[in-house]
């Protein structure tokens, strides 16, 4: 799978669905950044996830939308611009079709999937600048779903679940396959975001399996920090890369449905 650190990071932000916490009106910023033994800690792009209601086939529909591209200083070097757009089905909360626009560099990708969620299917198509249109058929459990969704799977835990020895594994649909991903409560920390201030967080470690099957041992792991209430909204996530490291943080918001409570101070 082709990745960069935009990509990376865009990815991860989209993975940490259902309820109530699929907001209409809300939109989320973020700052990405890379830092490395021998190079500062710098911003390098910026991601937004905004949902609104929208249709579908006629049918009334929650839309995601998820863009993520490089800042102006560092499209010389390596311009990326994915984006991502889903549309769920407001009474199941269970994805109804995917689309990917990736960007990265000389390399494009478009990919769109469409849910069969009653014969637990998902048929995939895509298309790059270098290859045809290429098509398959994916077989889901009940628990699968798009890469996007998977991030709002982490709002709609229950308080009361989230204690010691809370972990939970979760089925996604990436590319032209189905990878797995595993998430463990690691306890509560005060976190300082940048220009935010200091929140009450929920920690999360999380690893998404090797393509190869349901390994976990050599797969991307990361950490993410999510605001300890009613929101459970991303508030920073850190992953090691093979050199250095990527994070992402919380920069802007907007609509949310509850007052974001766990804000301690600036």
């Amino acid at each position: 799978m082709r990745r960069t650190i935009i990509s990376i990071l865009l990815s991860l932000l989209c993975l940490v669905a259902q309820a109530q916490l699929y907001v209409p009106g809300e939109t989320l910023n973020y700052r990405m950044s890379y830092k490395a033994k021998l190079f500062p800690n710098t911003e390098v792009a910026k991601v937004m996830i905004q949902t609104t209601e929208d249709e579908l086939d006629g049918k009334s529909a929650y839309k995601v939308y998820g863009i993520g591209q490089t800042a102006k200083a560092f499209n010389w070097i390596f311009p990326v611009k994915d984006a991502y757009t889903i549309w769920i089905d407001p009474a199941s909360m269970r994805t109804m079709r995917f689309e990917a626009d990736l960007k990265e560099g000389d390399y494009t990708r478009r990919s769109t999937f469409i849910f069969d969620q009653p014969n637990g299917k998902v048929h995939t198509q895509w298309q790059t600048k270098q290859r045809p249109v290429e098509r398959r058929t994916l077989d889901i459990s009940e628990n699968g779903m798009d890469a996007v969704s998977l991030y709002f799977n982490m709002r709609s835990v229950a308080d009361e679940e989230i204690k010691e020895g809370f972990a939970r594994d979760l089925e996604m649909v990436l590319e032209d396959t189905v990878r797995y991903l595993s998430f463990r409560y690691e306890g509560r920390e005060v976190k300082k975001i940048k220009n935010l201030g200091k929140f009450n967080t929920l920690k999360f470690r999380c690893k998404i399996a090797t393509s190869d099957g349901y390994a976990f041992t050599d797969g991307t792991e990361f950490e993410i920090w999510i605001s300890d209430d009613r929101n459970k909204i991303p508030l920073y996530i850190q992953s090691p890369i093979k050199v250095g490291s990527v994070q992402a943080y919380l920069s802007s918001y907007e609509g949310l449905r509850y007052p974001l409570d766990s804000f301690i101070k600036k």
